[in-house]
């Protein structure tokens, strides 16, 4: 390398990446997303730099523009091996040229590609896109935008190209990240919180209803960088009306008017308030290698699978007398607790709290198909509805295929998914939760993982809504088509999107109404919403976007069940040709991006021509997995860290260089090759294996969790919802046995006045964190109802004088 000046990469190349400025603008549940990436060569020769990046997965990308000087070019949608060979003829022909395209296997990872960049040129690339924001359990508006690309597994035998990417750890990425977003709202803009260093909220109005917030100095790309956005009454129905294109074609999605409905529905709390008592629940659990990383940079001691092992043993001890379930885990290969699912009691909740305590990330690799394939083979049981609960840190590669065999079965279950740590993906875990019908929480940060998947165990729990249907009434001349899948579950609480094309026009009404029909619990409901057929405010074209993109995504998993390579036919073939076509219509019409898509531009200005063989730069993104080697203290030498039939790529294959493991030991790695491979395939001995289970074994366990006191307490509870007077009990409240007992009314059982401290204890002291143990509570509760204790209020008030709290009888649900 002759000239090396300038940021470099691991192996001494000039980084031509030298910064990201990202602007977002957030409109209520929406935001609209503008990255500008600044280019520029410092060698004395052409090049071409390639940079894989992690976007939304439901992102609807709609612009692209490069600008070179002064020179702007504007980035057209094509098809995309029309795209591809647009770029490389201009490349070939000495031509600048860029080209943008989404992955063929996971619709969260793109590819930028920036040719023939001159010698001691500039480029800034424009990237937009839009997307919808993610209700929370507080009922914050949820904002990411993805900065770690965690590497996918490849199960052995896969055929697809692997995406190649370059990968260093967050502390080493050599560009610069800056971050602004613009907040505004019909309704006062109360907060905005993240989990990265922000400046100061400065509000742009008196009514607070507009407000600008910033990434504060030094991101280490450690992380995804996060906001939640807090309105005052923000979740109400709305319906949002946006005006087409005039320029465009009537009877075009873009040329007519676009509808975006939310529905926000709120059951009686009678409804709520009761728990199911039946129910399937089948948890799959990641075991992969991956799963043994710090779950946040401030905890690490808490690893990703010691903080899912607390979590099941919340859900095992909120569970409902009368249920069933089982447990699940993969990786390489799949395990199960049960050969079926068994019924729930103190004996089968106790084996498998007992295995589940064993369990680590010692399964290999994130394949999760085989192991959803098994799930799916077993029978439902009459009369309880099967919900399955899905923990992975995200890392897998054959996305498109897992969810596609999720929606296959919708119509036999709920699937709730959660993806853990920075980088996760994000098509994976909504589009679990999306085809089966559930609810996916992505756990990040300094996120505990419990409150979250405790909020869906109590989606579960709630009675299923039946009968759901969604009719318009519209004046004459007004017809609509509806973009979106139809509504098949619907729970409390949670925000649901549905996107419509409405065509014609109307000389008289100016009104529309549309209503959401249900059946909960046997009793008919409706919610109506009225809204102008004119818009209230330009919004732009940011539904008419999110609507392409959604029916864009429709028919991309209509077609995938098309080109399953069981199914064969001259017919399906020619259907498959049928929905791509409609696909690359609607995605060039619209200029959102797809899967049979991508954007490119190509500067024709014969004075730019480039001439001579161009450098290839590949621009090294932060990955996760190298700090996930850092984690690991039972990293096994290279050449392969892998498990049986197939494997992770070798650390030096992401770091640039050998793997750093707690010890901080060094090994050497092979680093010749010439590109680091994203997903990646290789042979693993049976002798490595074992060694590194047997160094797995040898680490000892977190003694923080096991001091958890609120982990303790829920450790204690029975299946059927009481616990016992015993030392444990005591030592937990932080008395003795005999201070326990000795206040005890007469009148009453032990297990009964165990209970009733226990209670008090919950309240009295972990009232913070009561969405973690508030099912459980109702079924003590409820066990407590049954027992018909006579002398109920003198239980209560000793056990408040005994602990010291003023937790009143009523709270308790007894």
């Amino acid at each position: 390398m002759e000239n090396c000046c300038g940021l470099l990469t691991s192996k001494n190349e000039p980084v031509p990446l030298k910064g990201i400025d990202v602007e977002v603008e957030v409109k209520d549940h929406v935001a609209v997303v503008v990255s500008t990436l600044h280019y520029e060569n410092k060698e004395d020769k052409a090049i071409e730099a390639v940079f894989v990046f992690p976007l939304p997965g439901d992102a609807a990308v709609c612009q692209f523009s490069a600008k070179i000087g002064q020179t702007e070019i504007v980035a057209e949608v094509k098809e995309k091996q029309e795209a591809r060979e647009e770029y490389d003829d201009a490349l070939s022909s000495g031509h600048q040229a860029f080209l943008l395209e989404e992955s063929d296997q996971s619709p969260d990872i793109f590819s930028l590609s920036v040719g023939s960049l001159p010698p001691g040129e500039s480029a800034s690339i424009r990237l937009e896109y839009v997307i919808e924001l993610a209700v929370e359990a507080d009922g914050g508006l949820r904002f990411c935008l993805p900065a770690v690309l965690n590497p996918r597994y490849q199960p052995q035998g896969s055929n697809n190209d692997a995406v190649q990417i370059t990968s260093v750890p967050a502390s080493q990425v050599p560009y610069s990240l800056s971050f602004s977003a613009l907040v505004s709202s019909p309704r006062r803009v109360s907060k905005v919180d993240s989990k990265c260093s922000l400046e100061p909220l400065q509000y742009l109005d008196k009514e607070q209803t507009q407000a600008v917030v910033k990434l504060a100095a030094g991101h280490k790309f450690d992380r995804d960088v996060e906001l939640l956005v807090y309105y005052t009454d923000t979740h109400q129905p709305a319906v949002v009306v946006e005006a087409g294109k005039t320029e465009a074609k009537p009877g075009t999605l873009m040329g007519d008017t676009a509808v975006m409905v939310s529905v926000y529905p709120e059951f009686p709390q009678s409804v709520t308030s009761s728990l199911a008592t039946s129910g399937e629940f089948v948890f799959l659990l990641d075991r992969s290698g991956s799963m043994d990383c710090a779950i946040n940079e401030s905890s690490q001691k808490q690893t990703r699978i010691s903080s899912a092992r607390d979590t099941l043993l919340l859900l095992l001890k909120s569970l409902p007398m009368g249920c069933y379930f089982n447990i699940y885990s993969f990786g390489s290969t799949f395990e199960h607790l049960f050969p079926k699912s068994v019924e729930y009691s103190q004996t089968t909740m106790e084996d498998a709290l007992k295995k589940v305590g064993k369990m680590n990330a010692d399964l290999g690799g994130t394949e999760i198909l085989q192991c959803l394939k098994e799930i799916y083979t077993q029978p439902c049981i009459t009369g309880q509805p099967r919900q399955l609960f899905v923990f992975t840190d995200g890392e897998v590669y054959n996305t498109k295929e897992v969810t596609n065999l999720v929606k296959k079965h919708s119509n036999s279950h709920r699937c709730f998914s959660f993806g853990i740590g920075d980088g996760a993906s994000t098509a994976l875990i909504n589009g679990l939760a999306r085809e089966g019908g559930g609810h996916a929480q992505f756990i990040a940060g300094t996120d505990r993982m419990q409150p979250k998947v405790m909020q869906s165990l109590r989606f579960a729990l709630q009675p299923a809504v039946e009968d759901i249907s969604m009719t318009w009434d519209l004046p004459k001349g007004v017809s609509v088509t509806v973009l979106s899948p139809p509504l098949t579950t619907i729970f409390h609480g949670r925000r649901s999107l549905i996107y419509a094309q409405l065509t014609g026009q109307s000389s008289d009404a100016k009104d529309g109404c549309v209503t959401l029909k249900y059946s909960l619990v046997g009793q008919p409901t409706q919610n109506q919403l009225r809204f102008a057929l004119q818009p209230k405010e330009d919004t732009g074209l940011t539904i008419h976007r999110l609507s392409a993109r959604t029916a864009i995504r429709s028919m991309e998993i209509e077609d995938a069940d098309m080109v399953l390579p069981s199914v064969g036919g001259e017919d399906q073939e020619e259907q498959h040709g049928e929905v791509k076509k409609k696909v690359v219509e609607l995605s060039v019409q619209s200029g959102v991006s797809s899967s049979y898509t991508a954007f490119v531009a190509v500067c024709k200005d014969e004075n730019k021509k480039v001439e001579g063989p161009l450098l290839r730069r590949n621009i090294p993104t932060p990955g996760g997995f190298p700090m996930m080697m850092m984690c690991n203290a039972a990293c096994p030498p290279p050449p392969s860290f892998s498990m049986k039939g197939s494997s992770y790529v070798p650390c030096s294959l992401f770091m640039g260089g050998p793997p750093v493991c707690q010890d901080d030991m060094m090994y050497a790695c092979d680093a010749s090759a010439e590109m680091d491979t994203f997903f990646k395939d290789e042979e693993y001995s049976s002798e490595d294996e074992e060694e590194a289970l047997e160094q797995e074994d040898m680490r000892p366990p977190s003694p923080a969790i096991a001091k958890d006191p609120l982990l303790q307490m829920v450790s204690l509870q029975k299946a059927s919802g009481h616990w016992l007077l015993e030392e444990a009990l005591a030592s937990v409240l932080g008395k003795t046995s005999k201070e326990l007992e000795t206040p005890k009314p007469a009148a009453v059982s032990k297990e009964a006045w165990a209970t009733i401290l226990a209670l008090i204890w919950l309240h009295g002291f972990k009232s913070e964190a009561q969405d973690e143990w508030q099912l459980l509570a109702m079924k003590a509760g409820s066990w407590l109802h049954s027992q018909k204790i006579s002398c109920l209020v003198e239980c209560v008030a000793a056990a408040n004088t005994l602990l010291g709290c003023k937790v009143h009888k009523d709270v308790l649900g007894i």
